[in-house]
Order: C-alpha cells, then sequence, then structure tokens
C-alpha cells in the first residue's frame, strides 16, 4: 500500500475588503465627511474645527488638553485647529490664570452664533436610518471605539 500524501489544511476563506468591520467603520467615516461637506464649506469649516465648536458649546472654557481628550487629538494636531478658529474669530486662548501652564479655550460671541447654523445640520435622512436606531448605533460605535482604546493601553 502506498503512503498517502498529507493533505494540505484547507485555504482560509477568500475575504474582501468590504468583509472587513474596520473598513466599513473608515468608509463610513469618510461618508460622513462628504455629506458634511456641503453644510461645512458654507461655514467655512472643517470637520475636525466643527467638531471643536461643538465640545465647546457643549462645555465652553475647557483646557486644551481636555479638550485633546475629548476629541481623541493629539496637542500637535489640535494645536492648529485652535490657531485657525482663533484667527477667523471663533475662539479665544488664553493662559489659565490659576495655573500658566494651562492654555484655557473658550467660544467667542461669533462662534456661539455659529451653533445655530451648525446646529441645522440634519443627515438623519442621508443616514437612512429609524429615529430609534440612531442612539443604538452611536452606542455601538462608541463601545468599539472604547474597547479598542483600552485594549491598545493594555486594558482589554
Amino acid at each position: 500500500m502506498k503512503p498517502t500524501k498529507p493533505t494540505k489544511p484547507a485555504d482560509p476563506p477568500e475575504l474582501k475588503l468590504a468583509d472587513f468591520l474596520c473598513f466599513a467603520v473608515y468608509s463610513a467615516n469618510l461618508a460622513f465627511g462628504k455629506a458634511y461637506k456641503p453644510i461645512l464649506d458654507e461655514l467655512g469649516l472643517t470637520y475636525t474645527q466643527y467638531i471643536a465648536i461643538i465640545a465647546l458649546w457643549e462645555e465652553d472654557n475647557q483646557t486644551v488638553s481636555g479638550l485633546g481628550e475629548k476629541l481623541f487629538l493629539e496637542s500637535n494636531t489640535l494645536t492648529p485647529i485652535l490657531k485657525k478658529l482663533e484667527a477667523i474669530g471663533y475662539l479665544r486662548r488664553q493662559r489659565d490664570p490659576e495655573d500658566e501652564r494651562q492654555v484655557l479655550v473658550s467660544l467667542t460671541d461669533t462662534g456661539r452664533r455659529l451653533r445655530e447654523k451648525g446646529l441645522s445640520m440634519d443627515l438623519t435622512e442621508a443616514c437612512g436610518l429609524a429615529a430609534d436606531e440612531f442612539p443604538r448605533m452611536q452606542k455601538a460605535v462608541a463601545r468599539l471605539r472604547n474597547n479598542l482604546i483600552d485594549s491598545v493601553r493594555g486594558k482589554g
């Protein structure tokens, strides 16, 4: 009897780019950027500038480091964004009188008035989600993000 040739393990299933969760999240982010672009162009803002302003609408007069944590941005990325928004006249930066090492960021009256225009950006229809799906989707994506962050920090 002839020895049998060892069989090769089955090839892993063919994975396509569209099958990767990371690509779905990445491409959804790009799609959001495209959907927001016409509205943000009207306001003269980039998406990152816009989310910085939203964070300041939520909590004005916060430290640059606190704002960076909230936006998941490093200081070297956030500082040019804040400088540009300051040059446009939407916010001001000043040293914290109680701790000179900290820089406080606050909206100007012009930055606060931008809220009315900014809040008119409703992409509900464009998303094609039912009203009850929005909070569930947001929570699921936030949980995914937090799990990934914890994993990188070694807590996962």
